[in-house]
């Protein structure tokens, strides 16, 4: 149930999905038509403008992806000081979520696999790089195993563009499943492959239970 009182006008709040440092999801049902639906709210109560144009951002160009496989965005509105991003609810938890629950058989993985290669077909013939592939961002229904990308708030609309070299604490992306490109320490630009190599630490990362590269000290290259 609800963690913390959260009101929404004209949504009745039933759930909270995910508290994260940046970000606040719960599950909801619209009040003008009982259509059940997932909000995602920032967590700063005074979001800076960069935080701001993010979050329009992922509600622009999921708006304009009409794929089953993308979580279909409703609406983008108003919420004290930032905004609400209205999402379909189809019944998906993430990827993460599922992954500490069970251990998957190959003939488990294959599907999912190639529904999610397809995904990024269909994000290269829209131009598109989301550059934070990650099982956080990849939702799954349990019953019907449909899945579902998310969060394009950092996705980019350029099919290539360069990286600047910039502290690990600022990286746009999660450090254990961006590309070396993606960290500005290479010379380099970034173009479709990066989300290909975040996918492919995602696929290690549900077969061996473990990510690829690891130190005594964090993740490194």
């Amino acid at each position: 149930m609800i963690s913390s009182v959260v009101t929404i006008p004209g949504y009745q709040v039933s759930e909270e999905l995910y508290n994260g440092s940046r970000t606040l999801v719960y599950r909801a049902v619209r009040e003008s038509d009982q259509q059940p639906v997932v909000i995602k709210l920032l967590k700063n109560p005074y979001p800076s403008f960069s935080e701001l144009v993010q979050f329009r951002n992922q509600y622009t160009i999921a708006k304009n992806l009409n794929s089953p496989s993308i979580v279909q965005t409703y609406s983008l509105e108003s919420y004290q000081n930032g905004y609400a991003l209205v999402m379909q609810d189809f019944g998906g938890i993430s990827l993460k979520t599922e992954m500490g629950a069970k251990q998957h058989s190959l003939r488990e993985f294959l599907p999912l696999a190639i529904s999610l290669c397809e995904t990024l077909d269909i994000l290269i013939r829209n131009r598109i790089i989301h550059k934070d592939i990650k099982p956080a961002n990849i939702l799954i229904n349990p019953e019907t195993k449909q899945v579902k990308l998310i969060d394009f708030s950092i996705a980019s609309l350029l099919p290539r563009e360069t990286q600047t070299l910039i502290s690990p604490n600022v990286l746009e992306g999660t450090l254990a499943y961006i590309s070396p490109e993606q960290t500005g320490r290479m010379n380099r630009g970034i173009d479709y492959r990066t989300d290909f190599y975040s996918l492919g630490v995602t696929f290690y990362e549900l077969l061996t239970g473990g990510l690829p590269f690891k130190s005594a000290g964090g993740l490194y290259w």
